[in-house]
């Protein structure tokens, strides 16, 4: 499903089947990464199907879907700076494709977005971001496999020194006024994530 969203997607801009499929493997090979647990193919599959629920909502379709390919494909948990990197990748990608500029600098304010997940006066960021923090409103099960799968991406790490930043990550959303920037995910969503967050700080603090 996802290759078929980014072919055509893309079809919108080159005739150039073999570039579309060199991009669309760059993507895949860069989330199927072994060592990858949940910023995975997976992980696109859900925003897009949390996107089309909204896409009325969105004022560029095609920018947000470019932002949902490439928001991650730089994943590092030793750096900082996966976001900068990714959205580098972003804009060299589109720019080989012929994207228009507006949508590349588009795409990269969205995936930058990501690093604080903070209000935008863009609505389309807004949706986004929400979109990429819809897991944390998940039901009590899926959450659990998410934070997992963290944990997993961050195996290098003793719990000596994971718990105490994944305690500064859960608190900083629960210190949010809202998780949710958007009524549509706001009321879908913000609840179970309190919950869920809540539950997540109880057990790092046993």
């Amino acid at each position: 499903m996802l290759k078929n969203v980014f072919t055509n997607l893309t079809a919108t801009y080159t005739q150039n089947n073999r570039l579309i499929q060199q991009l669309w493997s760059e993507i895949e090979i860069a989330y199927s990464h072994p060592k990858r647990h949940y910023h995975t193919l997976s992980h696109l599959e859900h925003l897009v199907a949390e996107l089309s629920i909204v896409k009325e909502q969105l004022q560029d379709w095609s920018t947000v879907l470019f932002s949902v390919f490439y928001h991650d494909i730089v994943y590092n948990p030793l750096r900082r700076d996966n976001e900068e990197r990714s959205a580098a990748i972003a804009e060299n990608r589109l720019f080989t494709i012929d994207v228009p500029t507006t949508i590349i600098e588009s795409c990269k304010t969205q995936i930058m977005a990501t690093k604080a997940h903070e209000h935008s006066d863009d609505g389309d960021v807004n949706l986004f971001t929400d979109a990429d923090l819809s897991i944390l409103g998940q039901n009590e099960d899926t959450y659990k496999e998410y934070t997992l799968g963290i944990r997993k991406e961050y195996a290098l790490y003793p719990d000596m020194i994971y718990k105490p930043g994944r305690k500064s990550v859960v608190q900083h959303f629960l210190q949010m006024d809202r998780i949710y920037k958007t009524e549509s995910f706001f009321l879908k969503y913000e609840k179970q994530a309190r919950q869920n967050l809540q539950r997540e700080l109880e057990e790092i603090n046993i």
